[in-house]
């Protein structure tokens, strides 16, 4: 675990100095969000955080085979990162492109598509689906290219989609890597297996780069991560989940497994964990695809009607919003990840707290909060 701290840290770190190089790039390269109708920022902000995310990211895995016991895993867990890494780094390459000259659509699409088939192409996808008996359904390996691809260039665009307030995308995608990390620490622990996995490294790096990236990203926001960072964060998190399937067996992930204490009752869970992380980026870009294409319009075709939209009208200040739909994010995600590992009462008070805790939160402080009315101007003076 101390390597794991080290290693977040060391993302977080380095993430945090590289944003302000990344700053100066773009706003010497004119990358730079200038202010839209359906945008919330007042002023022009510069784009390219993705670059110092990358950066971070890289520089936390290059730390990570120097420590003494995640530098003595097996060869699968480096080189895998390694892969996802540069997939990484081919999307944040087409996300800086849209960044600087707008691409349409279908181009950042492509891009996507290529980088996932780049993971397929170096055997990061799904194998197989562990079942409840111990035993497991395999894939055909056109069908696991297929499934990788899917979950992957989907939870891309939900990121992408749910970036739309500063600080909500890096805090969701940080929450999500955290609530993953520990579910893969932890279904190693259980088995009684090495610690040192794919999953658990590359979300903990993941977790860092976001860490490091808020504090220029929080309204008001000095730097956004852009489409380079969106993608890349999205792209990121997916397949640290895709490599899950491969290290463990079926016996280890379904139900009762190695370990007693485990009850592992989503047998699907690799495959789930990312749409169940982000769950409501993912319902926001459903919603936005129904409601735009019931209109006549392109489902690419941006609106300002997205859930942190809906946030804002009912009276919730930016960073009140934002906080929300963070908590909304923990509550998936760890709620997910704990009645995954765990079947305990403590487990259930727990996920209940939280769920009414978010749910207060969400509907009770606008009306709390309401700001006075203004008393009625006297007739016959001035304003």
């Amino acid at each position: 675990m101390r390597e794991y701290l080290l290693v977040f840290l060391v993302a977080a770190a380095v993430t945090y100095l590289l944003t302000v190089i990344a700053r100066e790039i773009a706003l010497r390269t004119g990358a730079v969000a200038q202010v839209r109708d359906r945008d919330v920022h007042a002023v022009p902000i510069p784009y390219l955080g993705g670059l110092a995310m990358l950066g971070g990211l890289v520089a936390a895995y290059v730390v990570a085979r120097e420590l003494p016991f995640l530098s003595l895993s097996g060869p699968l867990v480096f080189r895998d990162a390694g892969v996802v890494l540069i997939a990484g780094a081919l999307i944040c390459a087409v996300g800086v492109l849209d960044d600087l000259f707008e691409l349409d659509a279908l181009t950042k699409l492509g891009g996507q598509v290529l980088a996932a088939g780049f993971l397929i192409a170096f055997g990061i996808q799904f194998y197989f689906f562990p079942q409840p008996d111990a035993t497991q359904f395999a894939l055909l390996p056109a069908q696991g290219a297929l499934l990788t691809g899917f979950v992957v260039v989907a939870t891309v665009n939900a990121v992408n989609f749910v970036d739309g307030l500063d600080g909500l995308a890096a805090g969701v995608v940080g929450i999500g890597a955290i609530a993953f990390f520990v579910f893969c620490y932890q279904l190693a622990n259980i088995n009684k297996v090495t610690l040192a996995t794919t999953g658990a490294l590359l979300s903990v790096s993941l977790a860092g780069a976001c860490l490091g990236f808020l504090p220029h990203n929080f309204h008001p926001a000095r730097l956004f991560m852009g489409d380079s960072g969106s993608m890349l964060i999205g792209l990121v998190l997916s397949a640290s989940a895709v490599t899950l399937t491969g290290q463990f067996g079926a016996d280890q992930i379904s139900e009762g497994g190695a370990g007693s204490r485990a009850s592992f009752l989503p047998t699907l869970l690799p495959l789930l964990l990312p749409i169940s992380i982000l769950i409501v980026p993912i319902l926001d870009l459903v919603l936005a695809v129904v409601r735009r294409t019931r209109a006549g319009r392109s489902p690419f075709a941006p609106d300002k009607q997205h859930l942190h939209h809906r946030l804002l009208e009912i009276g919730h200040s930016q960073r009140r919003a934002v906080l929300i739909m963070w908590m909304w994010a923990a509550l998936v995600a760890f709620g997910t990840v704990l009645m995954s590992l765990y079947n305990e009462p403590w487990m259930w008070v727990s996920v209940s707290a939280m769920a009414v805790l978010t749910v207060g939160t969400t509907f009770l402080l606008p009306k709390l909060h309401r700001p006075p009315a203004l008393p009625p101007h006297p007739v016959g003076e001035d304003a």
